[in-house]
């Protein structure tokens, strides 16, 4: 009977969904100069996307009760005390496997999982703040992550430190300050009823994809900006090409949802997640190799 409990508990952990955020790991890896060791970035993907991104949405789902369609899961199942006891157990796994890579990258997913928390957790709940619960994830699943990376593989502080690396730290936070708000304009309802004041919620639809495109065009340009600076032409064709479906993507899903706000739903938002997701991290993957 317990064993059911926790298996019923188990798709809150929403994994599948955890690896649509591997552009971040992806960009972090591709910007680093020279080589690092494949079996640690193997390490690190799997203590971030396998690991402490699924305690995140465990702990998240675990406070929000949703009754509603969340990221990765269309009929979510009901929350229970055992969800609870597999976000500690990823937690701990997460520490553990990440202070195997190395005590730096430990203390770094350490904090990660624990400004998480405060985002989701009822005493503090940054998700009521709009602005502040946007900075927190644009900051930490952007920037913060993108450094996390490359501690976790192994960069020097030189590297990590450095001018251009720094620039494209912050392009990944100004494109998850673009593609964030689009993960919550088919929740305002359910975050309405929360009493959760989302930055989606406050820029309205039409508002959210206007401040959407104007944020990913910032990171594009600062993205081109960078990529000439370092004499990285070929992986800035690489980028161009490979997110051309996402931008077609996008404007299609902007005019339908300016002349329909329905089609701001679950659907739709899924299927921009996971076209962005691909097409970026195709992008980064193939800069690995030129």
């Amino acid at each position: 009977m317990t064993i059911t409990k926790y298996k019923k508990a188990l798709p809150l952990l929403r994994i599948p969904f955890s690896v649509y955020l591997m552009p971040v790991f992806w960009f972090g890896l591709s910007a680093l100069p020279g080589s690092f060791s494949p079996w640690r970035a193997a390490g690190v993907f799997v203590v971030l996307h396998l690991l402490a991104y699924p305690a995140s949405n465990g702990y998240n789902s675990y406070y929000d009760r949703d009754e509603g369609s969340i990221g990765g899961l269309r009929t979510p199942p009901k929350v229970s005390p055992e969800l609870l006891h597999l976000v500690w157990l990823f937690d701990a796994l997460a520490v553990a496997g990440a202070w195997l890579l190395s005590p730096a990258f430990a203390g770094l997913v350490a904090v990660y999982l624990l400004v998480s928390k405060a985002y989701s957790y009822e005493g503090i709940r940054l998700k009521k703040y709009p602005l502040l619960s946007t900075a927190v994830v644009v900051v930490f699943q952007g920037a913060y992550t993108f450094l996390m990376t490359q501690v976790g593989v192994g960069a020097t502080t030189g590297q990590l430190l450095a001018p251009d690396n720094l620039l494209l730290a912050l392009v990944s936070s100004l494109f998850l300050c673009g593609s964030y708000p689009l993960t919550q304009v088919y929740q305002h309802a359910e975050d309405a009823r929360r009493g959760d004041r989302t930055l989606s919620l406050r820029l309205g639809i039409r508002g959210t994809f206007v401040f959407a495109g104007l944020a990913l065009a910032a990171g594009a340009g600062l993205l081109a900006y960078t990529y000439l600076r370092r004499h990285e032409s070929t992986h800035l064709l690489l980028f161009l090409v490979a997110t051309g479906p996402v931008v077609w993507l996008f404007g299609r899903w902007a005019w339908a949802v300016w002349h329909d706000s329905a089609a701001a739903n679950f659907d739709h938002t899924m299927r921009m997640n996971q076209v962005s997701s691909l097409c970026m991290s195709l992008a980064f993957v193939l800069m690995l190799f030129f």
